[in-house]
């Protein structure tokens, strides 16, 4: 189990709990709460999911930029957290939101939408 390589205030029973990749992070999922929609994935590590326990507000780690950022900061389409769970590994983080706006960085209201790949006839159940 690796350790986060930033300082985090997020409680020790619940760190100790969970499964990061090698860079410290966890996949989150962000859904929405009382429709069940897919809406993203982002990228927390311990921080992140520390301030997004304690702030209400979606926060997460930006990879490319190497820097927290908060859903809705710039683009006014937030997410206000209803709950947050991990999964049966405690190596996913589920986040249940109320998404104001789009969630996607594309304008979208999810990321999932666009491209949805074709199954072969017989991947089909009926």
């Amino acid at each position: 189990m690796s350790t986060s390589p930033r300082p985090s205030s997020l409680d020790p029973a619940i760190a100790a709990r969970l499964k990061r990749s090698p860079d410290g992070l966890v996949p989150a999922i962000a859904q929405q709460y009382d429709t069940g929609e897919v809406l993203m994935l982002g990228w927390m590590d311990d921080e992140a999911l520390h301030r997004t326990l304690t702030t209400g507000r979606c926060t997460y780690w930006s990879r490319s930029r190497g820097e927290y950022w908060v859903k809705g900061d710039t683009s006014g389409h937030f997410q206000h957290v209803k709950s947050v769970a991990l999964d049966c590994d405690a190596d996913t983080v589920l986040v249940k939101v109320d998404q104001v706006g789009a969630a996607c960085h594309t304008g979208a209201r999810t990321c999932f939408d666009a491209d949805v790949l074709p199954l072969a006839d017989d991947a089909v159940q009926a």
